[in-house]
This record gives structure tokens, sequence and C-alpha cells, in this order.
């Protein structure tokens, strides 16, 4: 009803010429005192001949409607399903539309190139500098001497920053190598774990991790990325106490550390692309990235990621790893 009332707004002149038409015809009869009746027929007769005429043009404005309201999410891929077009100025807007679609695609072409070169650059430079980091941490390794060992460290974090640099990348990437299998959870576990060994030593942080002997369907090298995105900033925002890692309900990885802790305020938007938060504010070094990375790809993954945390009273982060929808590859 509502779509006929707006086609009656659109032909509203055409109404109104009608009805002075009629009343011409009407004054013109009596002024010549002729049968007034006359005028009623003809305007009777004329008003269901143009009812039904309305009646099939708005069978073919509904049609042409419904036709374009499809081309609405059609018209980012092709616009070869226009409607046919009843006269010259529908012909018009049909060329402005098609100019305006052709030039959309030249221009995504061409952004499309530049995002293809650009993460091609920076996937070979992140390989690249991987060379000289492991050299230099096999340098590093020849003498255990407390310089060596913050050398290590701030090497470490290079190497995480790489790390993050090649996941941005990859990440709106088509070629993203998602590889869906069943994991042992532990195994992944250790393998984050390990590398940050030499931290929870440094900082004389307790690790409290028990074997979760579970498996889950996952993305193994997808996952170990998320999880020690989590396992650093808990290293990096807790001095003292400890960080344990155990599995919940319904398949529930949980990283909980003793650390300063989330605002009650920063907690909806840690997760979000570039916000650090009080934390990040006063730390003057946080991107805002890392766990903008974990949610991405924790979605891409069918996994659900969420942090509780208090001021003080350290911060949990959860991973659900129960992802019924994922197929194996």
């Amino acid at each position: 009803m509502k779509l006929f009332m707006r086609y009656l707004l659109i032909h509203t002149r055409n109404v109104i010429v009608y009805l002075i038409f009629c009343a011409v015809f009407a004054v013109t009869f009596a002024l010549y005192r002729l049968p007034v009746s006359a005028v009623g027929y003809a305007c009777a007769i004329s008003a269901f001949i143009g009812a039904a005429a309305v009646l099939l043009d708005y069978i073919a404005f509904y049609r042409k409607h419904r036709q374009l309201e499809f081309l609405m999410h059609e018209i980012t891929v092709t616009a070869d399903h226009l409607p046919a077009p009843k006269g010259l100025l529908e012909e018009d807007y049909q060329a402005l539309v098609r100019i305006v679609y052709e030039e959309r695609q030249k221009l995504e072409d061409r952004m499309n190139a530049k995002y293809t070169d650009l993460v091609e650059y920076y996937t070979v430079w992140a390989h690249q500098i991987k060379t000289p980091i492991a050299s230099m941490r096999l340098n590093l390794q020849s003498e255990d001497t407390p310089l060596n060992k913050e050398l290590s460290y701030d090497l470490l974090r290079i190497e995480q920053y790489v790390e993050m640099v090649l996941g941005y990348l990859r990440l709106d990437a088509g070629t993203t190598d998602y590889l869906i299998r069943r994991c042992d959870l532990d195994s992944i576990i250790k393998q984050a774990v390990r590398r940050f060994s030499s931290q929870f030593i440094r900082k004389k942080l307790r690790l409290e991790y028990e074997p979760v002997n579970c498996s889950v369907l996952t993305d193994e090298k997808w996952l170990l990325f998320v999880i020690e995105q989590v396992l650093s900033n808990a290293i990096k925002y807790t001095k003292s106490g400890s960080i344990s890692i155990t599995l919940e309900e319904t398949k529930t990885l949980c990283i909980r550390d003793t650390g300063m802790g989330i605002a009650l305020e920063d907690i909806p938007r840690v997760f979000e692309k570039g916000y650090t938060g009080y934390n990040g504010r006063s730390d003057k070094k946080a991107s805002g990235i890392g766990l903008y990375l974990c949610r991405r790809i924790c979605e891409n993954l069918g996994h659900k990621i969420q942090a509780s945390s208090a001021v003080g009273a350290g911060t949990a982060i959860r991973i659900c790893l129960d992802s019924a929808d994922l197929e194996t590859e």
C-alpha cells in the first residue's frame, strides 16, 4: 500500500490535470445550457479507462521497482541487468549509471593492484628481515651476559612486530593460508610458552599450566599467533605474580594474569583497531593492533575471544574454541 501511495504521489499532476479538464467541460456545458449529466457520463467512462490504464502502469512500475531493488545488491558486480529504459530520460540515467560503474571498476582495479604490490613488498621485506634477526639471535646466544639477555628480549619484540606486520597484511588477502584440521591444543600452548620462557624467567613470573588434553578444530599457525599475542600482553603488563593457562567448559581457553588490569571503560574497545586504552597511553609503546588481529583471526577461524578485567586485579582473555561450523581440510 505504501508503494502504491508513492506511485499516486508521483502521478498527482496527471490526476489534477484530469480533474481540471472535467471542470472545464462541466462549466462549458453549463454556460451553453447543455445537459451537464453528459459530462458526468463522459467523465465516468474516462475515469474507468484511466483507472485501467493506471492499474496496468502500476503493475509495470512495481515490476521495475522490484528489479531495481534486486539490482541494488548486484550493481557492485555488474551493470548488465538494468531494466529496459522507458524514454529518453531513462536512457540518459542508465548511461550515467554505467559510466559511474565503469569508473568505479577502474578505480577498484587500481586500488587492488596497489594493495597487491604493497602486500608483496612488505611480505618480502618481512621474510628478508628474518635472516638478520636469526643471525643476531645466534650471536647473542654465544654469551650469557645481562646485556645479551636484554638484547635478546628486544630482539624477541622485533620478531613479534615483524610477525604482526605479516599477520596484518595476510588478514585481508585473498590467499590467506588457513588449514583447518584437528589440532592438539597442548602442542600449540607449549610452543607459545616455550617462546616466552626467557621472559617468564627475566620477570620472575610464575606459570600455572597443566596439560588440558584437548583437541580443537582450528588452524594451528593462526591460533598459535593469537595465543602468543595474548601471552605477550600478559607478560608485558604483569610486573609480578603469575600467568595461568586453563581450559574452561565448552573448550574455552583462558589466559589469566595478575597484572595491572584494564579499566572498565576500556574493556568494550580493547579489540578495536588502534585502540590502546589507558594502559597503552601510559606505556607509550602500544600499537593497538595485537588484540585487533586476534579478534579478526578468531572471527575467521570461527572462534570467539573476549576479555574480562579489573584495574589492579589482572586480566583474563578467553578464547572459545568450540567451532562446530568449521570444515576440516
